[in-house]
């Protein structure tokens, strides 16, 4: 399939012209092999470093809200206010570094949930992620005097 055809297809479909710029973000975001969590700061710092030009965060804000909506993205809101986008929309788990700012996925297949709640008068559940929090196993615990 033609690359170049592929970013321009997505951009449209998400109600986007296909700027130079947009492209670059397009395929810094979709063309990989592994999923890619990121943040728009993140994808500032590689954008600007492929396309050796200044890109501005509102331009990366509406390219990626709009992958978003279309549902080629999804969002990820952690520790209330660092918002993640990972290219993987299925359903699925995340470990979050709470060291190194980093989220990497868990399968499915290695998580059981059992024994949930009933949702409230009105609701279902639609849905279950799992988010687990890491960090370094060799700190230093603080006294407490």
């Amino acid at each position: 399939m033609d690359h170049l055809k592929f970013h321009t297809d997505k951009l449209r479909a998400s109600g986007l012209r296909p700027t130079k710029q947009r492209l670059a973000i397009s395929k810094i975001l979709f063309n990989r092999k592994e999923t890619f969590h990121f943040t728009i700061d993140q994808l500032k710092k590689i954008a600007e470093k492929n396309i050796k030009k200044k890109i501005s965060v509102a331009t990366l804000y509406n390219t990626v809200h709009a992958f978003e909506k279309k549902g080629y993205l999804k969002e990820i809101s952690l520790k209330g206010n660092k918002t993640f986008f990972d290219t993987n929309t299925r359903s699925h788990h995340h470990f979050y570094d709470e060291e190194t700012s980093q989220l990497t996925d868990i399968k499915n297949e290695n998580i059981s949930i059992s024994n949930l709640p009933k949702a409230p008068n009105g609701k279902k559940i639609r849905d279950i992620e799992v988010t687990i929090k890491v960090a370094s196993n060799n700190q230093k615990q603080k006294n407490l005097v």
